[in-house]
């Protein structure tokens, strides 16, 4: 019975965040640009937020979204400035970052972490649930393991592999001149994150990589979250408050000897019921932190 519940709520992640393009109406969607620091803005419409540097040496763009939305996006970016877009990093693989790389990746050499192009370059099933691969076109054509700088207008814009967070492929980029970072889904801001436990993820990992790169922060960084408003160094730190003591207390329930449909019943303490949305409620968060530490309990 666990075992169902379990691969039923997985599955409806995964439909959410890898839909099927012909399954979705994106003609009502709007691409808003907005002003993060400097020459650095963050563009918001379905999917996670992306990020874009604008200058002299042309536009590069950390995400994508989805495909059908390729031409809204090139308009927008039209809208910040005049140069070529250059480059595109993905943050991760999830379809809601990587959608439109088959539109860009005809144009614009694609970077991202090495397993970012495994996971793409595979077949992905969820019960009925069948994900393609990846278009040629649309894969990442240059690859690393740990760590990537690009010196692009006027300043290094470094990507950072965080191993086993929200995936085992997760790039954080500091845009270091500039001040801003771009979390991609390890941040989730102001709510409960989805941890792809299925591609390498960990809510272990998580907390153990958002308390390594708060250190790497200045105070007044501004941050672009995978999903949620930008944010800066506190709403982090708020952020890291609520993955630490959610888990904690999920594990204190664990090793009573609760039943995971028995800590959902009880929920989590009141001051963390806002965190829960239509996406991750806090049955589902609950969900993912016993996942990750079942097998420690």
């Amino acid at each position: 019975m666990l075992r169902s519940i379990i691969t039923s709520l997985f599955i409806g992640l995964f439909i959410l965040i890898h839909p099927v393009h012909s399954q979705r109406d994106f003609s009502q969607v709007e691409i808003r640009a907005i002003h993060v620091a400097g020459n650095i803005y963050a563009l918001e419409g379905a999917g996670g937020k992306i990020g874009v540097s604008v200058g002299e040496d042309g536009i590069l763009i950390v995400d994508d979204q989805f495909a059908p939305l390729a031409d809204k996006i090139r308009a927008a970016l039209r809208e910040l400035g005049e140069g070529k877009l250059r480059f595109i990093l993905n943050t991760h693989w999830h379809g809601d970052h990587t959608g439109g790389n088959p539109e860009f990746g005809p144009e614009v050499p694609i970077i991202a972490h090495t397993n970012v192009r495994k996971r793409l370059m595979q077949e992905h099933r969820r019960g009925d649930r069948v994900i393609p691969p990846m278009k040629k076109e649309g894969l990442p054509v240059i690859t690393f393991d740990e760590s990537l700088s690009i010196h692009f207008n006027g300043e290094e814009i470094r990507a950072i592999h965080f191993p086993h967070g929200h995936t085992d492929g997760d790039l954080i980029i500091f845009f270091t001149q500039s001040n801003v970072v771009h979390m991609g889904d390890v941040m989730f801001a102001g709510r409960f994150p989805f941890v792809d436990l299925d591609s390498g993820g960990n809510v272990q990992g998580l907390i153990e990589n958002v308390e390594a790169i708060i250190q790497q922060l200045p105070a007044d960084v501004k941050i672009i979250p995978g999903h949620g408003p930008i944010s800066n160094l506190d709403d982090l730190k708020a952020y890291l408050t609520m993955l630490k003591e959610t888990t904690a207390y999920v594990r204190q329930q664990m090793a009573t000897g609760k039943s995971l449909q028995d800590i959902q019943k009880a929920g989590l303490p009141e001051k963390w019921k806002s965190w829960s949305w239509n996406f991750i409620s806090t049955e589902r968060w609950i969900e993912i932190i016993y996942r990750s530490y079942q097998d420690q309990s």
